[in-house]
């Protein structure tokens, strides 16, 4: 999740908390709160599907890297292998069956090996004759087949990744938004009570970000507090 956004939808929780152990009995106010609490639990949705998102992506990365070994290893070697026997009979099947494992990316990759299974199922009998193996060949379909799904899964989780992180952005300026809207009526309520106006100042705001220069020992501008503690009103 963006940093920013983080900062705003934790501040939206704390502000739903104050609000929850300090109700206002104003009908006026009822309809921010519960804004509040909405904005607050599709925020809570969409990091959760944001995070799902990259779980699929890292997952059908490792799957990709995986199968293309295992593909290189035993089904792609045997085609190799026989196509270069076969080329002794057709010369053409030579190249047909020259596989270069450096293929730089996943897609060339998917290419050239369908490209190869493709051919193999054109000559089968002609392979069948220098020692390609039916059931080898069926593997690599297979296994290509599931190649395929684990790049389908990695284009859609980070579709649906890039999707949530958009909305968590508008979610959390829409939280600010609405938090403004509640630290009028608060100020004015807490007005006499400089210990609740306090505590409800500090949980409607917005902590700031490190600040470059401040990591590690280094002294941060002058008139500010440390590094993750200086804080800023929504408002």
């Amino acid at each position: 999740m963006n940093a920013e956004s983080r900062r705003k939808i934790e501040m939206g929780n704390s502000a739903l908390k104050f609000t929850g152990a300090h109700p206002d009995t104003d009908p006026g106010a009822a309809p921010a709160v519960t804004k509040l609490e909405q904005l607050v639990g599709r925020a809570d949705e969409l990091a959760a599907a944001q995070r799902d998102g990259m779980i699929h992506v890292r997952a059908a990365a490792a799957r990709k890297v995986e199968l293309r070994r295992e593909m290189l290893a035993v089904p792609i070697a045997h085609l190799a292998q026989v196509g270069a026997m076969a080329a002794r009979e057709d010369h053409e099947l030579g190249k047909t069956f020259r596989f270069k494992p450096g293929a730089s990316t996943f897609l060339a990759f998917r290419t050239a090996a369908r490209g190869m299974a493709s051919a193999a199922e054109a000559h089968k009998e002609t392979l069948a004759k220098h020692g390609l193996v039916p059931s080898v060949l069926e593997e690599l379909g297979r296994m290509l087949d599931e190649f395929d799904a684990a790049v389908a899964l990695g284009s859609d989780g980070r579709v649906a990744h890039l999707g949530a992180t958009r909305e968590l952005k508008a979610v959390a300026q829409e939280i600010v938004r609405t938090v403004r809207v509640m630290d009028g009526r608060n100020r004015l309520r807490f007005a006499d009570d400089g210990e609740l106006l306090g505590s409800w100042l500090g949980a409607s705001r917005v902590l700031r970000g490190r600040r470059a220069g401040t990591e590690g020992g280094a002294a941060a501008p002058e008139g500010t507090l440390p590094a993750g503690g200086e804080v800023r009103p929504a408002a």
